[in-house]
């Protein structure tokens, strides 16, 4: 029941049955949808969220108004990017894959810190291209194990992980089966929430969300997004640590065909970007 569920994303021990019980064992239920500028990836701290824009940051309060930009995300970065993929916020930074990519192959990989309440720039985590990876389309902050993950939407058959303090490139975890066309991370409670393009628009056919085990690789199926305004590019996700609502980005309007805008839908002169909040149901108390 919603009222016993006890709040943020975090493992609880259920009494009943005497194991770890994870927010992720619970359904979600569609609560509301904000529209934002950006259209790759969120992240939230509880107090406000952070919307990645392909070459812009942005910052909303809880009911959707903006209240921050950073228009120049990379004009301090010493190497030269021109894409942000899906972000995350930790400790009052925000984390931000990001890169120079062209013609399907990222350079200049890697983890760009900004400060959450102004947006600008402080530091990097560089990119070690020996891990195998090859592009960037999002990351996220293991806040138990103080480790930050990076995802490929290129080959997608591993996540690649480094030591949050450090830097250092600690590992790679092979992912079985590799769902198609990762667009987000997130890590909560040892797992890995996944966001993948692998639904068709063209054909109404919704995109979808996995979970990955962060001991074993192996992914399952988590949630199919069948309760979009319209089928589109679902982007980056994240988990609202004060409450366990779970937060999805998808654009809609734009038809995207092989990666690349072809027009618009009927009804539909722009993309529009939605940021989409869940609540989570506990299932293990009924």
């Amino acid at each position: 029941m919603r009222g016993k569920l006890i709040i943020g994303v975090m493992a609880f021990l259920c009494v009943s049955c005497g194991r770890a019980v994870s927010v992720l064992d619970s359904d979600f239920k569609l609560d509301h949808v904000l529209e934002v500028e950006g259209r790759q990836g969120v992240a939230t701290d509880g107090d406000f969220y952070y919307v990645s824009g392909s070459t812009a940051l942005y910052k909303y309060d809880m009911e959707g108004n903006l209240v921050a930009r950073n228009e120049a995300p990379f004009k301090d970065l010493q190497l030269e990017c021109n894409h942000i993929g899906d972000i995350d916020e930790y400790d009052g930074e925000i984390f931000a894959g990001c890169e120079y990519f062209l013609d399907g192959v990222g350079k200049n990989i890697q983890t760009a810190i900004y400060d959450a309440k102004t947006l600008e720039y402080k530091r990097s985590i560089p990119w070690v291209p020996e891990s195998g990876q090859v592009e960037c389309c999002g990351l996220t902050v293991d806040r138990d194990r103080k480790e930050v993950w990076m995802a490929d939407w290129v080959q997608g058959s591993e996540l690649y992980c480094y030591d949050l303090k450090t830097g250092k490139y600690l590992r790679n975890l092979t992912l079985s089966p590799a769902p198609r066309l990762q667009q987000g991370i997130y890590c909560v409670d040892g797992q890995m929430l996944v966001s993948c393009d692998d639904g068709d628009a063209e054909k109404d056919e919704p995109d979808n969300l996995y979970k990955v085990d962060l001991e074993t690789g192996e992914v399952t199926l988590f949630r199919t997004m069948d309760d979009f305004i319209l089928t589109g590019e679902i982007e980056g996700l994240t988990m609202n640590p004060k409450n366990g609502n779970l937060i999805v980005m998808s654009n809609r309007g734009a038809r995207i065909i092989l990666g690349m805008p072809k027009g618009f839908y009927p009804g539909y002169d722009r993309e529009i970007h939605n940021i989409y909040i869940y609540t989570p149901e506990n299932n293990n108390e009924r």
